[in-house]
């Protein structure tokens, strides 16, 4: 055990250590520079709230477009009245929580000259998104939308949702886009987005996307003229256009020891994290040998350690039992959780698995990861510690946008998934767990990699309860219960929290302080200090 810890951390340090042999002192910037980010991608694929898989293109996205209310800068809301108004000036809902009515504001304009904000464009948005998309499943709970008054719409739910605001309202593919641009732009829209957002899009290519400040915002006028997303997947060349000053914030590269090595370059820099960050959750595909035999999978979740994958990622990593963090509203403790539903360490008892499954000579199968550092250090730990219960899992390392499409056709056994999610239960377990978000090998389906619910009885009866419950006590209880039975069942695992991370030049300014949230910020109140 102590072996597999210090040989993972001296590897994964080492490996690290490499991308920061560069200068250690930020260059002077100008006032009148655009502020330029450097994130963890190959290219854009789509700036389009409901085909959005990439975390960069998600970025822009933030920009561009925006929701009808808004949780706080730099952390989730928990409570209603924390969100903010934004295309919704105010809202109300019935005694039964199943009708939420929203007032819109006026004269809010979208970019390119094409008109102002109306009903109809909400209408067309969610309702573009319950049919199309990556993800459907989380608006089954909706019955309807519909424009009731010439600034107001109204949604009517087929169960109560007291996380409304926090789900269906905040996801990422609810950012309100303009039908007659979409329309107008059909398969193009993703390349020429109309948001109502800060920020317009100046500019796309294959190496990033340049944004420009609307004149025309509703709000107050973004302190920054123009944002660069510069889309860089090589951590070196990252790493490096921050330390000279080429770029002014940076993705962190969530690998162990690459935030101590850094910070000894340079100690003014700034980390702004998340927590919980991103949930990374391992999806057995349950179609696909050898993870269609349950002993299988319990054999895999008895090798592996999620203390050595959180210790070797510090200060990221965050140790989870479930696939909530244990702080959210259907998470378990490990002391709350049946001895058999832990899955603890034990090499030993993971070969006896495998042998009842009739594997008594080990087992050996390729599994596919994306190049990002984060997702390849999740591996490459994973890897190390199945080795002693005779687990050889063969990694074939993808271009992080090619992993994803992947994913998306349904290529790959053994899928680790890195996701920010809100403390909303209802919200990812209708992505993850509905059969309804099954993935498809057309890139159709959802989130739901494992086909649980398809290849297995699943939970779709006791997600269903969970939109019919009134209270947030009985929506957390149903939402334990199905935790639970996910850890009997085993479509997938909680391998532990990742908190996300952008390290930024001290001479920039964001306005906020970051806590939790989306792997991603409004960047309208950034300028330089």
């Amino acid at each position: 055990m102590l072996i597999n810890r210090r040989r993972i951390l001296h590897m994964s340090v080492a490996a690290a250590a490499a991308s920061l042999a560069g200068p250690g002192l930020l260059r002077a910037q100008g006032s009148d520079r655009p502020i330029r980010i450097a994130l963890a991608a190959t290219s854009p694929r789509a700036i389009d709230p409901i085909f959005s898989t990439l975390g960069a293109d998600n970025w822009v996205n933030l920009q561009v477009y925006e929701h009808l209310v808004s949780p706080p800068n730099g952390r989730f809301a928990t409570q209603d009245d924390e969100y903010r108004p934004m295309l919704a000036e105010s809202w109300t809902k019935s005694d039964d929580a199943r009708t939420w009515t929203f007032k819109l504001r006026r004269d809010v304009a979208f970019h390119g000259g094409h008109g102002t904000l109306t009903p109809e464009d909400v209408v067309f948005t969610f309702e573009r998104a319950m049919r199309e998309g990556i993800a459907t499943a989380s608006y089954a709970n909706v019955r309807g939308v519909a424009a009731s008054g010439p600034d107001e719409v109204t949604f009517t739910l087929n169960g109560p949702d007291p996380f409304f605001l926090g789900g269906v309202i905040s996801i990422p593919s609810s950012l309100i886009v303009c039908k007659s641009a979409v329309e107008e732009k059909g398969e193009n829209f993703g390349k020429e987005p109309v948001g109502t957002g800060p920020y317009a899009v100046e500019r796309m290519s294959s190496s990033g996307v340049n944004t420009l400040r609307f004149d025309g915002y509703w709000g107050e006028p973004p302190k920054t003229a123009r944002i660069d997303f510069l889309y860089t997947s090589d951590t070196t060349s990252r790493t490096l256009s921050l330390m000279s000053g080429d770029v002014d914030m940076i993705e962190a590269v969530r690998a162990p020891g690459w935030v101590q090595q850094i910070r000894q370059q340079n100690d003014a820099l700034i980390v702004d994290q998340t927590q919980p960050g991103s949930f990374n959750t391992l999806f057995f595909n349950l179609t696909k040998a050898p993870f269609d035999n349950p002993l299988v999978r319990k054999a895999v979740a008895t090798a592996i350690d999620s203390a050595v994958v959180a210790q070797a990622l510090a200060p990221f990593g965050a140790q989870t039992w479930t696939l909530s963090p244990p702080d959210y509203p259907s998470g378990w403790a490990a002391e709350d959780l049946p001895e058999d539903l832990r899955y603890d360490y034990d090499p030993d008892r993971a070969r006896e698995l495998l042998a009842e499954a009739g594997h008594g000579n080990g087992l050996n199968f390729t599994a596919s990861i994306s190049q990002r550092e984060d997702y390849r250090s999740i591996m490459l730990i994973l890897q190390e510690l199945m080795r002693p219960a005779g687990i050889n899992m063969n990694l074939n390392i993808m271009d992080h946008a090619a992993f994803h499409g992947a994913n998306r056709q349904d290529a790959n056994s053994l899928v680790l998934y890195s996701q920010s999610l809100p403390p909303v239960p209802l919200e990812y377990m209708s992505r993850y767990l509905s059969s309804a978000a099954v993935v498809k090998s057309d890139g159709t389906g959802g989130d739901n990699f494992s086909h649980y619910g398809i290849a297995m009885p699943g939970v779709d009866d006791r997600i269903e309860a969970m939109r019919q419950a009134t209270t947030v006590e009985e929506y957390s209880s149903i939402g334990r219960e199905i935790e639970k039975k996910v850890q009997e069942d085993l479509p997938l695992m909680g391998v532990g929290n990742l908190g996300y991370a952008i390290v930024r030049n001290p001479a920039v300014d964001i306005g906020y302080q970051v806590e939790s949230g989306y792997a991603r910020w409004r960047l309208d109140l950034a300028q330089r200090a």
